[in-house]
C-alpha cells in the first residue's frame, strides 16, 4: 500500500482551447475536473495501476467535499483532515501544441492545531496498515513551517516507514537532513536546490549527487523531454522514452513517481517504470493518470552509460 500526503490539495479544472488569446472570449473544445495536488496525483496513478493507496489531505468547504467525492469515485481511500478554510481551486488551459497555462490559487491557511492533526492523521494511517511507502508531495500551505516535512520524515523513519519526497525550496532542504529514502525534483527544483544553472545531463547528475551528500538516499530527477535520472548508492542511470505527441504535462512527474514506487522504488527497473508512466501521462488529456493499457515499455530505454555531455533541451538558468 502506498500512502500519500498532500498538504495543499486542489480541485483542478482543465480547459482545452484552440489558442489562448488574451482579452478574447475563448470557447473550450474540452474540459475536465479532477482532484489535484501532487500527492493526490500519485494516489490516482497508483489506483489506475490497480494497487491500494490511501490519500491523507486537509479538506475544507465545498471544493474539499468535491475532491473527496472524486477520489472516492476513482477507488482511492481518503483520510481527510478537516480544516476551517476552503480547499483551493486551480485552472489549467491547454493548447493543441502542448502549451499549458496554469493559474494556481494559494490555498487555505492551516492553524497550529490543524497542522498537528495532519501529522497525527498520517501517523495513524501508516501504523494501521501494511504501508510500503509514504509519499509526501507538493508545496506547503500557509501555516505549515518549512520544517513540517522534516518532522514528518523523522517521525515516519522512527516507525520504520520508507519516505518518498517531492517538494522544493526551503521545505526540501530542511527535510534532507532527515534522510528521505528518495527525493524527486524536476530540473528547475534541482537547480534551485544547488544554487546554480543546469545546462547538461552531467550538470544534473552532479546536482543530484550533491542532494545525496545533503542527506537524500536516492534522487529521481525529471529532466522534461530529455528523460529522467536516478542516482543512488549503486550509481547513476538515465532513462528516456519515445513520445508521439505531448497533450498535457499536468501530473506527469507525479505519474513517474508512482511508477517508480509501484516497481519497488529502487534500481533501473523502477526507473524504467517511472519513465514509462511519465511518457504515457503526457500523451493523455488534462491530469488523466495512465493505466496499464496506456504504458509502452518497449519505447523506454534505460542505461548506466549516462550521456553526461548531452545538452538539456530546456537548460535551467
Amino acid at each position: 500500500m502506498i500512502l500519500t500526503v498532500t498538504p495543499n490539495p486542489s480541485l483542478d479544472r482543465t480547459y482545452e482551447v484552440p489558442s489562448l488569446d488574451r482579452g478574447e472570449v475563448i470557447r473550450a473544445t474540452g474540459e475536465r475536473m479532477d482532484p489535484g495536488g501532487k500527492g493526490v496525483n500519485v494516489s490516482r496513478a497508483v489506483a489506475a495501476a490497480g494497487q491500494r493507496t490511501v490519500a491523507v489531505l486537509p479538506l475544507g468547504g465545498a471544493p474539499g467535499a468535491l475532491v473527496a467525492d472524486l477520489l472516492d469515485a476513482q477507488g482511492i481511500e481518503v483520510a481527510p483532515v478537516p480544516i476551517a478554510g476552503a480547499t483551493r481551486s486551480n485552472i489549467s488551459v491547454a493548447e493543441p501544441d502542448g502549451t499549458l497555462t496554469k493559474i494556481n490559487a494559494p490555498g487555505p491557511e492551516l492553524s497550529a492545531e490543524e497542522a498537528e492533526l495532519f501529522l497525527e492523521t498520517v501517523r495513524q494511517q501508516y501504523r494501521s496498515g501494511d504501508t510500503d511507502w509514504i509519499t509526501c508531495c507538493g508545496s506547503l500551505p500557509r501555516g505549515l513551517a518549512p520544517s513540517w516535512y522534516a518532522d514528518l520524515v523523522a517521525r515516519a523513519h522512527a516507525a520504520g516507514a520508507r519516505i518518498a519526497l517531492d517538494t522544493s525550496g526551503p521545505a526540501l532542504l530542511a527535510a534532507l537532513r532527515e534522510r528521505p529514502d528518495v527525493v524527486k525534483p524536476n530540473a528547475e527544483e534541482l537547480a534551485e536546490a544547488v544554487g546554480r544553472p543546469l545546462a547538461t545531463v552531467g550538470d544534473a547528475v552532479k546536482a543530484a549527487e550533491e542532494l545525496r551528500e545533503l542527506g537524500a538516499r536516492a534522487v529521481l530527477a525529471s529532466l522534461g523531454a530529455d528523460g529522467q535520472l536516478l542516482v543512488d548508492d549503486a550509481g547513476a542511470w538515465f532513462g528516456s522514452a519515445r513520445v508521439v505527441a505531448v497533450r498535457s504535462n499536468v501530473g506527469a512527474g507525479d505519474s513517474s513517481l508512482a511508477g517508480f514506487l509501484i516497481a519497488g522504488g529502487h534500481g533501473p527497473d523502477a526507473l524504467a517504470s517511472a519513465v514509462a508512466h511519465g511518457a504515457a501521462a503526457v500523451q493523455l488529456p488534462g491530469s488523466v493518470m495512465p493505466g496499464p493499457a496506456d504504458l509502452e515499455p518497449s519505447a523506454v530505454t534505460v542505461t548506466s552509460e549516462v550521456p553526461l555531455d548531452r545538452a538539456l533541451t530546456e537548460p535551467v538558468s
